[in-house]
Order: C-alpha cells, then sequence, then structure tokens
C-alpha cells in the first residue's frame, strides 16, 4: 500500500507529464530536447524520461517523432511542398533522420508515401483518413508485400 505523500507525489509527477505532452502535441516543430523539457517541469530529465516512459509506453523522443512524422504526412498528402521542405517544417533538422524515422514509422519513405497520396482516391472522410493514416510507433510498421501480378 502507498502512504499518502507517496500518491501525491505521483499525481503531481502524471499532471506535469501531461504538461510535457501537451507542449509537444503543440510545439513539435520548435527544437525540443529532453533536457529542456524537464527543466521546465521541475524535474530531472533522467526522471522525465523514466516517468514518460512509464505513463506512455515509450520515450519522450519517439512520442515527438511520432507527433512531427503526423504532421508531416498530412503535409505530403497535401501535396504542395517538398520532401525538404515538410522535413524542415516539422522541426526535423537532419533530412536523412527524418526519412530515416518516416520509413521506420510508416513503412515505406517520404517521397513514396508522398506519391501514393497523389493517386489515391478523393473524399475519404478526414476521421477515416486519420485513424487509416496515423503512423504506428515503435518499428512496428509491416513491410510492403511486393505485388505480383
Amino acid at each position: 500500500m502507498t502512504s499518502k505523500p507517496a500518491e501525491e507525489q505521483r499525481l503531481r509527477d502524471l499532471a506535469r507529464l501531461r504538461r510535457v505532452r501537451d507542449r509537444i502535441d503543440r510545439e513539435y516543430a520548435q527544437p525540443l530536447d529532453v533536457e529542456a523539457l524537464a527543466r521546465d517541469a521541475h524535474m530531472s530529465a533522467g526522471h522525465l524520461s523514466r516517468q514518460f516512459r512509464a505513463a506512455y509506453g515509450e520515450s519522450v523522443y519517439a512520442y515527438l517523432m511520432t507527433r512531427r512524422i503526423e504532421r508531416a504526412m498530412a503535409l505530403l498528402r497535401r501535396g504542395d511542398l517538398s520532401v525538404t521542405e515538410i522535413c524542415f517544417a516539422v522541426g526535423c533538422s537532419s533530412l536523412g533522420t527524418f526519412s530515416t524515422r518516416f520509413a521506420e514509422l510508416v513503412g515505406m519513405p517520404p517521397s513514396v508515401y508522398k506519391q501514393q497520396m497523389a493517386d489515391a482516391p478523393e473524399g475519404m472522410p478526414s476521421c477515416v483518413e486519420k485513424q487509416v493514416t496515423r503512423p504506428i510507433r515503435n518499428r512496428e510498421a509491416q513491410a510492403i508485400a511486393p505485388q505480383l501480378a
């Protein structure tokens, strides 16, 4: 059984973690790092990292990259920006890292995704589109099987 002060501290930490997650959701395109997020949450970087993973099942960096990739997917579907422009618009500073992480989460490089979305039929409701196009976290994207005629 946990003591009342320990439970109160756990609840305070969860509130701080929600604020960190909300800040990442809002400011994904800004240069964010664990140390700055931890400092603003009045936690050490190590404590923030451990608590964030325990609460959300992934690291702070993985969560940030997932938000960036989600936004990149939306911009790629729009079709009016290049992959490089999108990379920098979502807060990534390296096209190589962006493309690698995108392929890990989505299962294909951003240029291929952009081309496939350009060829996709119009008119999918946004609520369905959001569910279908959500990136898969933790390298769970399935390799695309080659289509044999």
